[in-house]
């Protein structure tokens, strides 16, 4: 039935209770339009029979979720097939909720909620493409935040510099939400933006990042906050401070953007372009040199379980590695990276979840049925696990404040994992405490 290439998704959206296909996103060869109704139409036959359908596997390996947002759209998730087995259900699951508090982002949940022009839905829905591309993207390479809803950060050289910075930036425009971003990571931020919910700071990361690569170097643009705003707008400021640099925030009808640009942007960041190309510098690695990081480690991801910040980076592939054990390339150390980490939180550990109190437009699913069967029958939380792969060797542990997942070579003894382990998180809780 499904003729996806491996590994690729294609994302489907229809309305809820007639199935007109609204919007088709990914893959490169679409679906054909009997598959869709096809799909569309055993989860109405469910329905009609109390039963809700939200994922099945094809004969093929291909994995279908299904997700209805509001009793008004039905997002849909097919993957043409991937290594990770059943952990992609979690992967298309993040995705279906990502994609549905996106377009709540841009158009607002009134506007999705109640569909009253079904071709004027169509129209307005492009504008969300570009964001709901970039999430698409974000699974192959780069970032986390999209799979484990926390913010993805960078921790800078000059951090007080930067959030004395910030906070007058935001308070001279009469707001107390912003955040400096470099290569698509948060910096520094002001403690009202940490208090968003953490997919909303997420999604506005995302949002960040696709705007940059428009080529604008300023723009002015509304967002409703899926959780905190839903149904009303607030004005998205972003500015270009250097390639790379970006420095955005929250605000209401004032300042103008014309006023923001000449008159605070030169204000509070010209005195500080050398501290702002420090934190250039410290690129993809996330850390400061400072920070030692074991020459064994190939890709690691912490987390901060109660700030919801995460730090995650692939070290590049050195020409010196052995014939014998090649090392795996950076992009599919990602997606190994995301691999264990669908793979110890399904199993082992908790998986870290946005706070109860959601979005009546989250559509959330009652329960959690993220988790593997056999864990609920554990007595006790296990605090590490280990994998060992044909491509690497993996380790992750979890403490009450922080998780880390780890890739290393296959060259490192099994037994010396743990203390790779212990000593790669404690240069990182000892550099962002």
């Amino acid at each position: 039935m499904m003729m996806l290439q491996d590994g690729s998704v294609q994302l489907l959206c229809l309305t809820a209770s007639s199935g007109v296909p609204l919007f088709t996103r990914g893959a490169s060869k679409q679906l054909p339009f009997s598959v869709i109704g096809s799909l569309n139409g055993v989860h109405m036959f469910g329905a009609g029979q109390g039963v809700v359908l939200s994922s099945s596997e094809t004969d093929r390996g291909s994995k279908v979720v299904w997700r209805v947002f509001q009793d008004s759209v039905m997002l849909i998730a097919v993957s043409g097939g991937h290594k990770g087995g059943s952990n992609e259900d979690l992967h298309l699951r993040r995705l279906l909720e990502n994609v549905w508090n996106s377009m709540v982002l841009v158009l607002g949940q009134d506007e999705l909620a109640n569909v009253r022009n079904v071709e004027r839905l169509k129209r307005d829905l492009r504008s969300c493409y570009r964001l709901i591309d970039q999430l698409l993207e974000e699974r192959l390479e780069g970032t986390m935040g999209d799979l484990t809803h926390c913010a993805d950060c960078l921790v800078p050289p000059n951090s007080t510099l930067l959030q004395e910075a910030l906070v007058g930036f935001t308070q001279a425009a009469d707001s107390e939400f912003g955040c400096l971003m470099i290569h698509g990571r948060i910096a520094v931020a002001t403690e009202k933006w940490w208090r968003l919910a953490p997919q909303e700071v997420v999604l506005l990361s995302a949002l960040t990042r696709s705007l940059s690569l428009s080529g604008s170097v300023s723009c002015d643009y509304p967002v409703f906050l899926p959780q905190g705003s839903p149904t009303v707008a607030h004005r998205l400021l972003r500015f270009q401070l250097l390639p790379g640099a970006d420095v955005c925030m929250l605000c209401g009808p004032s300042p103008s953007l014309h006023r923001a640009e000449s008159e605070l942007v030169g204000r509070y960041w010209s005195p500080l372009v050398e501290a702002l190309r420090g934190c250039l510098a410290v690129g993809e690695r996330c850390l400061p040199n400072t920070v030692s990081l074991r020459s064994d480690v190939l890709a690691l991801l912490f987390i901060n379980r109660e700030s919801r910040r995460s730090i995650s980076c692939v070290k590049s592939i050195t020409s010196a590695t052995p014939i014998d054990a090649p090392e795996p390339s950076r992009s599919r150390c990602w997606e190994l990276l995301r691999l264990f980490y669908t793979f110890t939180t399904t199993r082992y550990f908790s998986l870290e979840e946005a706070p109860a109190a959601a979005s009546p437009g989250e559509g959330a699913p009652q329960g959690d049925t993220l988790h593997e069967d056999f864990a609920l029958g554990f007595s006790h939380q296990p605090l590490q696990c280990y994998l060992v792969t044909e491509e690497c060797k993996c380790f992750g542990l979890q403490t009450p404040q922080h998780q880390l997942y780890l890739l290393t070579p296959l060259s490192v003894p099994t037994f010396t994992l743990r203390s790779v382990a212990t000593q790669t998180l404690s240069a990182i809780t000892t550099a962002t405490a």
